[in-house]
């Protein structure tokens, strides 16, 4: 598959079928259909398309993927719920397998860890997102991240900054959140491998207002099942293009692209067994 254009440059209708998979007879064929994807149209009549649209027509081609007729398929992948604002959320729609807990601020920690060791340990040239919900949290945190975005195929961390910084080879792309965004209240932290998938996603409970840091309390999923984590990547990726356009210039992101097998069963017993035990941990705490 080509690489994206950079940002700002729109896609012809042979490279959106190239990103995609979809032949160019059958985008039209859809645009005729349902309208859609819907391109702009040049002078000479020619179709162009942005980059959002290829994620739109993933979109829809996981959904088919997943048992929908090509016409609901489409209606749920132009919906305003695909623009997603909720990492937490948009995991718990559409992977309802995934069994929610309530955990403590210390397991999370021991959790997110956990994620990122390996990560950085295992994972061949990962996509990496992570939502922080404080900037001090983030800098917190930066000089792991920066290690882990040195062999990364890209790195985004969200938090409510008040200036991130400009852009720089080998370090987090740093996304600002607007204190309106439901990110604010999420704590995310996703490794996207085909080698080492693994993302874990939480929201604070509300009214804790006055309780002490270290007995925050948050709902938390986390999986590592490879489709479950894709969809993650590929919801960071459209919050990180809302809220910090432009970001993808020089990224390697086409692995966002691909669709990877769904996890084995073997794998979701041993992710349930996992999740059970964090629970007793947890409440020992």
């Amino acid at each position: 598959m080509t690489p994206p254009k950079p940002a700002g440059s729109l896609l012809t209708i042979s490279d959106l079928a190239e990103r995609t998979g979809v032949p160019p007879a059958t985008l039209r064929s859809w645009e005729s259909r349902y309208g859609f994807p819907n391109p702009v149209r040049l002078a000479g009549g020619h179709r162009r398309y942005a980059e959002p649209d290829v994620a739109a027509v993933l979109e829809v081609l996981r959904h088919r993927g997943s048992g929908l007729a090509l016409e609901a398929a489409v209606r749920r992948a132009t919906t305003a719920s695909f623009r997603p604002r909720s990492m937490y959320a948009e995991l718990r729609r559409e992977h309802p397998e995934l069994t929610p807990q309530l955990l403590s601020k210390s397991s999370l920690v021991a959790l997110s860890h956990a994620i990122e060791d390996e990560c950085c340990a295992r994972a061949e040239r990962p996509l990496l997102f992570a939502a922080f919900q404080h900037d001090t949290f983030l800098r917190e945190s930066y000089a792991r991240w920066v290690e882990l975005a040195r062999t990364a195929r890209a790195t985004v961390v969200f938090a409510d900054l008040a200036t991130p910084r400009p852009p720089h080879p080998g370090l987090p792309v740093e996304v600002a959140l607007p204190r309106e965004a439901p990110l604010n209240r999420e704590w995310v932290v996703v490794c996207d491998a085909p080698d080492l998938p693994a993302c874990m996603a939480a929201v604070e409970r509300p009214g804790q207002e006055g309780e002490p840091d270290s007995r925050r309390r948050f709902e938390a999923v986390w999986t590592v099942d490879p489709r479950a984590v894709r969809h993650a990547s590929r919801v960071a990726a459209a919050l990180a293009d809302e809220y910090r356009p432009g970001w993808r210039v020089g990224a390697e992101l086409t692995l966002l692209d691909d669709e990877p097998a769904a996890a084995s069963a073997d794998l979701r017993r041993a992710s349930d067994l996992l999740g059970r035990m964090l629970g007793y941990v947890d409440a020992r705490h």
